[in-house]
């Protein structure tokens, strides 16, 4: 991945006051841009899917994120101390009804299809109100030099938040064939795959917060041996993804369909030639996992990944999530951060993927960030590399 945007991402986990201010509106304008092309589509009422949530939900869902954890809590200020109390122990919501729509832990994921939501112009109203609020508590931060990290813990969780939200109503507009403004585009690939080499080492996974914001369930760092193995220097190819689909006689992958002796793909509504040069994309956990064994290869763990990610400058990463053989468990000593969803539920049922993706804001990609999905999952901007000993 180029290296300005690794930069960006832990300048973004170590943003004061102002640049928050200016990376908030900036993610704010990326959500609205793409409601506006559901809106657009006439795609606002969609039938129930469960990988799916309603456009109107979710943008309320982050305006709501956002006020929930920064205008409401009164505890703000503590971060990651902070209690995480329940709704009826904050101040009022500027929309009365704000709690019972788009409170994701309570809310039921099936309930948001059939709610008396707020129509798109009340929506945008709301979400102006709840960011006009959001900046104003920056600014005293900025006027009062009052810029710590616990401070500032909740703005950047929430930055963070609404990121990963444009990044799903990405692949949800892939999904439902909605054309959107400047749709990610997956780069070519060298065609040289080359092993890295890795010796065997003592090398410590994970994060001891020092400076900055970290997920929770980075944090705890701990020293693992790793035996000695190879890493692939770049993702798995169309070209070499499909040698396996022939071989095997496999189903297609979501999204490609053959076309005389080539293949293709519709993004975002429209189809093109599937180039094999270019990542392997929209692929499960077995996918990736089969396609391993018919190479005589495996996919690495997270830690050889993130070994090999932040040691090796030749190491190219960001074009697809990329599944790992680990699945998604704490770190020991593993405490959870106030919002308590983030994590802890996941623990046990979800694979890990580790980089970035062609539709992943650049504040998110960072070495250590620990992706997770069902493995069963293919809707996700999703690859891998393959691994050996």
């Amino acid at each position: 991945m180029p290296h300005s945007d690794s930069m960006h991402a832990t300048a973004a986990r170590l943003a004061p006051p102002s640049d928050l201010a200016r990376l908030l509106t900036d993610v704010r304008n990326v959500t609205l841009e793409l409601f506006d092309a559901y809106a657009d589509a006439n795609m606002l009422q969609l039938p129930y899917e469960e990988a799916l949530n309603p456009p109107l939900w979710e943008l309320g869902h982050v305006g709501w994120f956002q006020e929930y954890w920064i205008g409401r809590n009164q505890q703000r200020h503590r971060g990651t101390a902070c209690e995480p109390v329940d709704c009826n122990q904050r101040t009022p919501s500027k929309l009365p009804q704000a709690d019972a729509w788009y409170d994701s832990s309570l809310v039921a994921h099936e309930t948001r299809w059939h709610l008396p939501l707020l129509q798109a112009v009340d929506c945008k109203a709301y979400l102006a109100k709840t960011l006009e609020q959001t900046l104003q508590h920056l600014q005293m931060l900025e006027n009062e030099k009052c810029g710590d990290d616990e401070a500032l813990y909740f703005y950047r969780l929430a930055l963070f938040h609404e990121a990963m939200h444009a990044e799903a109503a990405i692949y949800m507009a892939q999904a439902l064939n909605v054309a959107i403004k400047n749709p990610p585009s997956i780069a070519l690939l060298s065609t040289q795959k080359t092993n890295l080499q890795m010796p065997a080492s003592q090398t410590v996974i994970g994060s001891d917060l020092v400076d900055g914001f970290c997920f929770d369930n980075e944090l705890a760092s701990r020293n693992t041996h790793l035996p000695a193995y190879v890493i692939d220097t770049r993702v798995v190819t169309w070209g070499e993804y499909l040698q396996f689909v022939e071989a095997t006689n496999r189903a297609l992958p979501r999204y490609v369909q053959r076309v005389g002796t080539g293949y293709e793909s519709p993004i975002f509504g429209h189809l093109q030639p599937l180039n094999m040069h270019a990542a392997a994309v929209h692929l499960t956990w077995k996918d990736a996992a089969d396609w391993c064994a018919w190479a005589g290869r495996r996919l690495p763990t997270e830690a050889e990944w993130e070994c090999a990610a932040i040691q090796k400058p030749a190491f190219q990463w960001g074009e697809v999530w990329e599944w790992t053989a680990t699945k998604f468990e704490p770190y020991g000593g593993f405490i959870a951060h106030p919002y308590l969803d983030y994590s802890a539920p996941w623990f046990g049922n979800r694979m890990v993927l580790r980089g970035a993706c062609a539709a992943t804001l650049p504040i998110m990609r960072h070495p250590k960030y620990r992706n997770y999905f069902t493995p069963d999952r293919n809707d996700i901007y999703s690859g891998f590399r393959s691994c050996a000993v």
